[in-house]
């Protein structure tokens, strides 16, 4: 049956209908979907697009900061930093990465020439074309395509005019204006203040550096090349030295030519640190050490003789205050070996047992072999008799006596089971008789401490469920010994307690009596100032500063410092009064004729150290007794005994403190400088009269 061909013409019309229909619809949906992509592109992500654009379109330089100065108590700079003109080249990226390479061996060619011809004459500055290439990092081992690359530091007056009248002939050579840190010739406290090391040497293995590495703001990116710190001050206060780097921006076309005038945003200096330390009163401190290591070492007094030391540390506190005026950890060195961010390895050989400072960590001698150095102490000892007015002041607080108990010394006590007895006895085995807290610090009786304290705090037994040795630990770090003094300098040790050890390993008794008289743990120098301050100002237990104020780079003020109280000790005044008459007659090397009455504690710390007994001087003292304005601790390994290894050496930091600072809060130099004064002017008015007279 054929079909009616009107009915095939409606059929076809409907079907062309039903097309061209769809046809619209879908020409209307992707229209539709084209102008809202459109609206999102331009009002949604067109903020970010336009910013991604301008970011590619233009490249930045960074400018490395300048570092802010340290500065002593009085003004005086301790580690500074100068400006200096360094060569930087730039990879050509617009060139082919074979033709980039070949132009920068043929630049170092030329460039070698201009160092050998107007560079410094020192053969040890110069630099060969290898050198040269090897700065350039054309393998891409420590920089990419775009990071300029430092050629040379410290370019002469000559160089930097060569260049900068042949810029033409020199394309992708930069001239930048950089820092370079200098420390004082002195040697001014220099494990304090600490060194700097290259960023890129430092940022993988050291945490504080890790972190940097995820920054996003340019001005606080670090430079591959950037100086950074790594100990003391320097790595304390980084991100208050370091300040904030310049930028050097320019637009740039697709391939990648400079297409308009760049546009410099200078460095920022970073802020300056005035210390606490008093430049004179250190040095003379420094000095006093390496003065009495080189007697004590040679002398022919059998009580002053100490053949094995070869260290000494010392720090000076002021009581109210905790500032520390000195800080010193001898032998020391040059901290321009660091110049540049690297030492050398004849350098690192030389001094690497002296570059941590021994007042807060460990530090040895300088020993041929590290089977010698087993042979002698560290620079953290057992603080010896120098732990006994702090055993009388817990003996008395406990209970365990009184101020008006006398105890009978026969120079020796004994403990243990019968046939396994243990003997404490005195120096030398001496006899002292009758005495009480305070006679017992006069003259430092072992067996007072052994008896009164150590083994009656042990019989007494636990008390509110604190066994003794807890009871004694407590007391122990409340005075700062055994835990970190707050300083915040970086590696600072808080000692090593050893009563715990001794509790397991031996008895609580044991470890108990050892400990009343300063066997039973380790200490730093620092604690042990942060300690004899705390028992000058009657048990206020302060932070130790090393930093009085920070100040932007045009002397304003950014951050003061006030005393720190960490915490404090209720003692009656009964029995603080009983252990500073004990310590007013203490027996000390050196301060015959000084002119404050002062209180002390000498103490010859035993330490085991391989096949040997060890015998350390330690001693404390503070000035003047009635208002205590300064604390000192001095610690020589190996020093012998206390008040002829150490306490020498204490006068002498007493004497330049008053020197420089004052005793009573005025300089003695300035009182001597005032009387020559006023003298002077009484001669000129004598003389006067007497003309007048002849006239």
């Amino acid at each position: 049956m054929q079909d009616d061909p009107q009915k095939r013409e409606m059929i076809n019309r409907r079907h062309f209908s039903f097309r061209l229909n769809l046809f619209f619809f879908v020409t209307f949906a992707l229209f539709s979907i084209l102008i809202v992509r459109l609206a999102i592109l331009q009002f949604v992500e067109g903020p970010t697009l336009s910013a991604e654009g301008i970011g590619k379109s233009t490249r930045s330089v960074k400018l490395p900061p300048i570092r802010g100065n340290i500065y002593d108590s009085e003004g005086y700079p301790i580690a500074y930093s100068t400006s200096t003109q360094s060569l930087y080249y730039s990879i050509q990226p617009e060139l082919k990465l074979a033709d980039a390479k070949e132009n920068a061996r043929q630049m170092a060619v030329k460039l070698e020439k201009i160092f050998s011809e107007k560079g410094d004459e020192d053969p040890e500055k110069a630099m060969t074309v290898d050198d040269i290439i090897r700065q350039m990092d054309l393998d891409f081992r420590r920089n990419n395509i775009s990071t300029p690359r430092r050629i040379k530091s410290g370019l002469t007056k000559a160089e930097i005019a060569y260049f900068m009248e042949n810029r033409s002939d020199f394309k992708g050579v930069d001239i930048m204006e950089e820092s370079v840190r200098n420390y004082d010739k002195d040697s001014i406290a220099v494990q304090l203040v600490g060194y700097l090391k290259k960023y890129k040497g430092v940022r993988e293995d050291v945490d504080f550096y890790k972190e940097k590495t995820e920054e996003t703001d340019p001005q606080l990116q670090y430079l591959e090349e950037e100086d950074v710190g790594l100990d003391g001050l320097e790595r304390m206060y980084q991100d208050v030295l370091r300040g904030k780097n310049g930028l050097k921006t320019y637009p740039v076309n697709n391939a990648e030519r400079i297409i308009g005038p760049m546009q410099i945003t200078n460095p920022e200096k970073g802020a300056d640190l005035y210390l606490t330390i008093n430049k004179n009163v250190q040095l003379k401190t420094e000095t006093a050490i390496m003065d009495h290591l080189k007697k004590i070492t040679t002398s022919t007094n059998r009580y002053e003789r100490a053949e094995y030391a070869k260290t000494g540390f010392a720090v000076a506190m002021e009581v109210d205050t905790g500032k520390v005026v000195a800080m010193a950890s001898m032998p020391d060195y040059d901290p321009n070996i660091w110049a540049g961010g690297r030492i050398s390895p004849e350098d690192y050989e030389n001094f690497q047992n002296v570059l941590a400072n021994g007042t807060i960590s460990t530090v040895y001698g300088k020993y041929e072999t590290a089977d010698e150095r087993s042979k002698h102490p560290s620079s953290i000892v057992p603080p010896g008799s120098t732990m006994k007015p702090l055993s009388v002041l817990i003996g008395l607080n406990e209970g365990l006596f009184s101020t008006s108990t006398i105890y009978r010394d026969t120079g020796v006590f004994s403990f243990g089971k019968k046939g396994y007895e243990r003997y404490i006895r005195n120096s030398q085995n001496h006899v002292y008789g009758s005495l009480d807290g305070a006679g017992a610090i006069r003259d430092s009786s072992n067996p007072f401490m052994a008896a009164m304290i150590g083994n009656a705090l042990y019989m007494r037994g636990s008390v509110n469920g604190k066994s003794s040795v807890e009871i004694w630990d407590d007391y122990m770090k409340q005075f700062g010994l055994g835990v970190l003094t707050e300083s915040g300098l970086p590696g600072e040790s808080k000692g090593v307690i050893e009563y715990f050890s001794e509790a397991e390993r031996g008895s609580a008794q044991s470890a108990l009596i050892f400990a009343s008289f300063g066997q039973q743990g380790r200490y730093t120098t620092l604690q042990l100032a942060q300690y004899a301050a705390m028992l000058a100002n009657r048990g206020t237990r302060l932070k130790p500063q090393f930093v009085n104020e920070i100040k932007d780079s045009d002397g304003n003020l950014i951050q003061g410092f006030k005393p720190e109280v960490l915490n404090t000790v209720d003692i009656p005044d009964a029995y603080w009064e009983e252990i500073e008459t004990g310590m007013s007659q203490v027996k000390s090397e050196g301060f015959e004729d000084f002119a404050y009455s002062y209180r002390r504690k000498t103490g010859t710390s035993e330490q085991d150290v391989a096949a040997r007994r060890a015998e350390n001087a330690v001693f404390i003292a503070y000035a003047p007794a009635e208002n205590p304005k300064l604390a000192v601790a001095v610690v020589v390994p190996d020093g012998g005994f206390g008040g002829y290894g150490a306490s020498p050496i204490a006068r002498k930091i007493f004497d330049a403190y008053d020197e420089e600072i004052g005793l009573t809060g005025v300089p003695k130099k300035k009182t001597v400088e005032t009387a020559s004064d006023a003298g002077s002017t009484q001669e000129g008015t004598g003389a006067a009269d007497a003309a007048a007279g002849e006239e």
